[in-house]
């Protein structure tokens, strides 16, 4: 089992930068992979970023490649969302996910067992 908490979700301006932290606990956080992923008000959850267990590959979507950042530091059981240059459309509840093993990194929900309860980024312009 992986219980996963995320936390920095807060109200932003438009061209600020935010950290999302997601603290684990349960199974060794060194082996599983991690995700991010977002939903906004009436549309499906989205996936945002993801990273290997070491963190030496990542993945981003297209919509924020280039302005976020997924980090994790395995001694502290904590991944990371550094969000910079945020844009309304960036607004959703940002949930992050364990990966089932060590390998990706995953783009797709259904490779994730456990997921946060999602904390709130809102952007305005």
């Amino acid at each position: 089992q992986v219980q996963l908490v995320e936390s920095g979700g807060r109200l932003m301006r438009a061209g600020g930068s935010l950290r999302l932290s997601c603290a684990a606990s349960g199974r060794t956080f060194s082996s599983y992979a991690m995700g991010w992923f977002r939903q906004a008000p009436g549309k499906e959850r989205e996936f945002v970023a993801a990273t290997t267990c070491g963190g030496g590959r990542t993945s981003y979507s297209d919509s924020v490649k280039g302005r976020f950042t997924i980090s994790r530091d395995n001694s502290k059981n904590t991944a990371y969302l550094q969000m910079n240059s945020l844009k309304p459309e960036d607004t959703a509840v940002y949930y992050c996910a364990a990966g089932r093993t060590c390998a990706g990194p995953y783009q797709d929900g259904n490779d994730y067992d456990y997921w946060g309860q999602g904390t709130q980024v809102t952007v305005s312009s």
